[in-house]
């Protein structure tokens, strides 16, 4: 009698991801596109004045809008000991009345600041991805760098709310680097009043505040972007990150403490962020099954546009679906649609940007290319996706 190998227990059945499953953005009541809409109602600043807002505010007749990229409502809850002034805006359990509000998808800069500037979902002003395709061309536009170039007013024709707020008489102005003064993504959506440029974290806050001081009724935005760069570079779970998060507690905390009265300060942010692991990256470059029928791969590692071949698409979302389906809400364009992934409305000018497929993880994977995105496929921390530590961002409130 010959002997012989066991063999190998059957692989275990999965159940695939139903798109519909995925915990969509909170549009229209607790989403980065209901913040300024509601400051604006406060001002009584119209249209937003002659409807009830989505995310009720108090009102105030001085506000600043600080939006710190990268600072997720899951991240700083996970380290109270670097955000102490922060940690005590949180929910009524620590004294505050800090909240989260849901990025929008993907969560991913580009979009998120569209979506705060516009008051209006991805589906609407059209950002829908880190890059996407444009319609009637094979290649991708990546809407942060704005590269290839578009035309910015016919890519996003909608005005901002800093724009109807100028309009209405109350003051404006954006402070943030000099080097964002004439990008294109600031164009479309955070033009509007006067632009301030400082270099500084500690010139910015000063001078937010005292454009609050110097007008009876004012709308100031200003930004931070290192916390989120050392994320991508080093990690949220590094030494770097968290003294960062340090940094941008104590900027918080110098601009609250010059608050005038009658003044509102609300700290936000674009996404929070996930580390991924090299051994849970899977490379679309060296993949040949996820890349049978694909013309172009869109987004980014956690949030993809996967654009077919003509008369692909059905094998695409089949194929990725199978390999990727228990790890990654993968959806036809007409399923994410229908499950609000963009917001309640697609315009026809958007439609063709999102992907025949898109896939959002939802476990700790990301689908990198190592040789078409060098760069971010070599940052270690990532974002994009539905997931609570990508989606949630904090809504904390100082009174002046």
């Amino acid at each position: 009698m010959t002997s012989s190998l066991p063999l190998p227990p059957p692989p275990e059945p999965y159940e695939i991801l139903d798109p519909a499953s995925a915990p969509a953005p909170a549009y229209g009541s607790a989403s980065l596109s209901d913040l300024l809409p509601a400051v604006a109602a406060g001002l009584g600043v119209a249209p937003y004045s002659e409807v009830a807002p989505g995310l009720p505010l108090e009102p105030a007749d001085r506000v600043c809008v600080f939006l710190v990229d990268g600072l997720g409502w899951e991240l700083l809850r996970a380290h109270p000991e670097y955000a102490p002034f922060l940690t005590s805006l949180l929910g009524s359990s620590l004294g505050g009345t800090g909240r989260p509000l849901t990025a929008g998808f993907p969560a991913t800069t580009a979009t998120s600041l569209a979506s705060v500037g516009t008051g209006l979902p991805p589906g609407v002003h059209g950002l829908a991805g880190y890059t996407v395709a444009i319609p009637g061309e094979d290649r991708l536009m990546n809407q942060l760098r704005w590269q290839p170039p578009v035309d910015p007013h016919s890519w996003q024709p909608h005005p901002t709310v800093f724009e109807r707020v100028q309009m209405s008489g109350v003051e404006t102005c954006q402070v943030t680097s000099p080097l964002f003064a004439q990008t294109p993504l600031t164009r479309v959506a955070l033009s509007g009043g006067t632009f301030l440029g400082r270099y500084t974290g500690e010139e910015r806050m000063d001078l937010a505040a005292e454009r609050l001081a110097d007008s009876d009724r004012a709308l100031v935005y200003t930004y931070v972007s290192e916390l989120d760069g050392m994320g991508h570079r080093h990690g949220v779970d590094s030494d770097e990150w968290r003294m960062m998060l340090n940094t941008v507690d104590r900027l918080v905390r110098r601009l609250a403490e010059q608050l005038p009265p009658r003044s509102a300060l609300y700290v936000t942010a674009d996404h929070g962020m996930i580390d991924i692991a090299p051994e849970d990256r899977i490379d679309f470059d060296e993949d040949w099954e996820l890349g049978a029928g694909v013309s172009l791969l869109g987004g980014e590692g956690r949030a993809r546009h996967v654009y077919a071949v003509p008369g692909a698409a059905a094998d695409v979302f089949a194929v990725w679906s199978e390999v990727l389906g228990d790890r990654m809400w993968v959806a036809t364009r007409d399923q994410a649609i229908e499950a609000g992934w963009f917001g309640p409305v697609v315009e026809d000018r958007v439609y063709r940007r999102i992907g025949d497929v898109v896939a959002a993880a939802c476990a700790d994977v990301a689908v990198t290319a190592s040789r078409t995105e060098p760069n971010e496929s070599a940052m270690v921390g990532l974002h994009g996706s539905m997931t609570p530590v990508e989606q949630h961002v904090p809504l904390l409130e100082v009174r002046g």
